[in-house]
């Protein structure tokens, strides 16, 4: 752990005013923006400190959502995905309004229910330059793009790839009364096997990097 500045004390905890709720070391909070009419910030929280007059701050690493990033968001993300960047900052614990739970992706496709505090992250982000971490995924249906978990997708007895319904020309009713549901491939008995392919998620365009 970094050394305490003189007058300064690390704390184990916060309590959010107004809440019942405990912030610690590792936990992942919602932070007031200045602007009111954008949603709040998601930060993971690394320490947490007061001065002598108790001022307490709090050392987050931020989570970035698509559209902060560099190349915005594209189609593929999800609506709750977040990128854990390797951007740090001290705040006040004044701003912190509430915590949440950012999953894995994997445990986040597995939820039955995704509450207003869930997110998701499974990429890295450095805020500098714009990378991403890992830069390639798999990619699924004709359309040849990453799994976004909040688009329905079928998967197709032969081959065992997932399709969205509409590039395969069906309705989402229609996709889920299919038992087994046969790709057109593999329902015209094209045993061709097409290459396993990825897709680059580092768009090449001019690097920023978001301001607090």
């Amino acid at each position: 752990m970094a050394k305490t500045k003189p007058g300064k004390k690390d704390l184990d905890s916060y309590s959010i005013k107004g809440t019942n709720k405990v912030v610690r070391v590792g936990d992942c909070v919602l932070m007031r923006p200045s602007d009111s009419d954008k949603p709040p910030y998601v930060a993971k929280v690394d320490r947490i400190e007061a001065d002598h007059r108790n001022n307490v701050k709090v050392r987050v690493q931020w989570y970035y959502r698509p559209e902060e990033s560099v190349g915005g968001r594209r189609q593929f993300h999800g609506a709750k995905e977040l990128f854990l960047s390797d951007h740090y900052d001290f705040q006040s614990a004044h701003t912190i309004e509430g915590k949440c739970i950012v999953h894995s992706f994997k445990n986040y496709t597995k939820l039955e229910n995704v509450g207003p505090e869930d997110y998701f992250c499974r990429f890295d982000y450095k805020a500098a330059t714009g990378g991403f971490t890992p830069d390639r995924v798999a990619v699924y249906c004709k359309c040849e793009m990453p799994y976004n978990p909040d688009d329905l997708m079928v998967q197709c007895e032969g081959c065992k790839d997932w399709f969205h319904p509409i590039c395969m020309g069906m309705t989402i009713d229609e996709a889920k009364k299919l038992d087994p549901f046969l790709c057109s491939d593999c329902s015209s008995e094209d045993d061709a096997k097409r290459p396993l392919n990825s897709f680059h998620v580092e768009p090449k365009v001019e690097l920023k990097r978001r301001k607090r």
